[in-house]
């Protein structure tokens, strides 16, 4: 029986495939010396890589990082605001969406997050989709067969989540059968997950 491990978490530069969806983000991150604010919000979608970038952020400019910053406390995020502008240590605030979208209270707060540059992870496009896949798969030790990508790109939704769904689907299936991975068994497990369907391609 396949057992659920939780897989290491990436955090390596070289971990973080850049393309279009996030090229813009990743390039203002990469200039925060730069920012005439000393903040940024940044947000993606669910499983984008924005956590990831995150920690990749943290570990080069020594600054701080509140991820799924809704959930923090108004008056700590207030505070860290001011600290960064003050010793030009970086903020990055890491979310769902950008206010108005989560509520704020505290009104010193909603005024610098109004001054706070944002920037934004889109639904990665093919190619970016194809090369998360098989690296995702590289990550558990898995070799994807010559076209999988190819394969799989026109037939499945495109969004982070469902790349790690496809992984996770992919992973498990492997396990099970003790076998090496090939373009038509990653088919058969993936139609029978109803990830995709026999003969459905994407606009």
């Amino acid at each position: 029986m396949p057992l659920p491990f939780a897989w290491p978490v990436a955090d390596r530069d070289e971990d973080f495939l850049v393309g279009e969806a996030n090229r813009a983000a990743f390039t203002h991150l990469t200039r925060w010396s730069h920012w005439p604010v000393m903040a940024t919000l940044l947000t993606g979608p669910r499983k984008s890589g924005r956590s990831m970038l995150g920690r990749i952020f943290a570990r080069h400019t020594r600054g701080r990082v509140f991820d799924r910053v809704e959930d923090h406390d108004e008056e700590a995020l207030f505070h860290a605001w001011n600290d960064a502008q003050a010793t030009r240590r970086p903020l990055l605030m890491i979310g769902d969406a950008p206010p108005p979208f989560w509520d704020i209270k505290l009104p010193d707060l909603a005024s610098r997050l109004a001054a706070t540059p944002q920037i934004a992870i889109g639904e990665p496009d093919d190619a970016l989709l194809g090369e998360l896949l098989v690296k995702q798969l590289a990550d558990r030790g898995i070799a994807a067969p010559d076209g999988l990508a190819d394969f799989l790109v026109p037939r499945i939704e495109r969004s982070y989540v469902m790349v790690q769904n496809v992984v996770d689907t992919l992973d498990r299936n492997i396990l099970a059968h003790r076998k090496r991975m090939t373009l038509a068994a990653a088919r058969a497990a993936l139609v029978g997950a109803g990830l995709i369907r026999r003969a459905t391609r994407r606009p």
